[in-house]
């Protein structure tokens, strides 16, 4: 069989099984994103695919599925975090199966957090006055009696707003709560607070989960205060804190009622959060 230089042969199988189960169109554009090459061998299917003899071995179908599902979120997830919300906005438009994609990727990496920021989030809105009206750019806000504008780049459900977070259809003054859990992605994450600062009304809130190591001046993240700072001169007082999570850093921050932006605002760059191969 060919070499395959540094690509893993487990890798190789993966993409040999997209062809010969039929899974390619679930994961198209997987392939080039992996680095991987496809070899045509004779197909050898055993039973109802669940598994596959393949060079002398027994290769589990849903294994390989996981692992070639592993790397696509992967490219995807760096994709949104080094593209503006434009780009990304066009890019999930002409292929929305990939954003389906990405947050299955999601739903797994946050399985393995010990407390989700959304939960928290959540449970700060349901301690608050119900009657508020919620912009939550990111489509984390359920099982909530607040009237939510869930806004994100793709959906085929109705209620949600699918657009680039910059510019949303929302009127101006006209929202109580934004928030922001994990999704200040684009390399223009400043233009999406901008957006939340329209749209939000005299003394709203604006709620931020973001991951810590973004926010980790020691580790070549953004130092916090100057995060907090640059939110200050756009119009916003820091309410509090909360540096407890290990994984995740949470700010509450209120609209001033006569609110001035700084002419010149310096925001802080963000680091991607970019998840390493297991």
């Amino acid at each position: 069989m060919p070499k395959r230089g540094n690509t893993s042969s487990l890798l190789d199988k993966v993409v040999y099984l997209t062809r010969m189960t039929g899974l390619e169109g679930v994961f198209s554009g997987a392939v080039e994103g992996l680095g991987c090459k496809l070899y045509r061998i004779p197909r050898l299917l055993i039973g109802d695919n669940k598994n596959l003899l393949h060079d002398g071995q027994f290769c589990d179908i849903e294994l390989m599925r996981a692992r070639l599902s592993g790397g696509h979120f992967r490219m995807l997830n760096e994709k949104l975090y080094t593209c503006s919300g434009e780009d990304a906005f066009d890019y999930f438009k002409n292929d929305p199966n990939l954003f389906d994609v990405y947050h299955t990727g999601y739903q797994e990496q946050m399985s393995h957090w010990p407390e989700q920021p959304v939960n928290v989030i959540i449970n700060w809105l349901k301690s608050h006055n119900a009657s508020w009206t919620v912009a939550d750019f990111g489509c984390v806000a359920k099982n909530v009696k607040n009237k939510v504008f869930s806004i994100d780049l793709v959906s085929d459900d109705p209620s949600v707003i699918a657009c680039d977070m910059a510019h949303t259809p929302l009127e101006p003054s006209s929202i109580d709560v934004a928030i922001f859990c994990l999704s200040l992605m684009g390399i223009n994450y400043p233009s999406y607070l901008e957006e939340a600062n329209r749209v939000l009304k005299p003394s709203g809130w604006l709620v931020i989960a973001e991951v810590r190591s973004r926010l980790d001046p020691n580790n070549g993240g953004a130092d916090p205060e100057k995060f907090s700072k640059a939110i200050i001169q756009l119009g916003f007082s820091l309410v509090s804190k909360d540096v407890k999570n290990k994984m995740f850093i949470l700010f509450y921050f209120r609209k001033k009622e006569k609110s001035k932006v700084a002419k010149s605002i310096d925001w802080p760059q963000l680091k991607p959060c970019l998840y390493k191969r297991r």
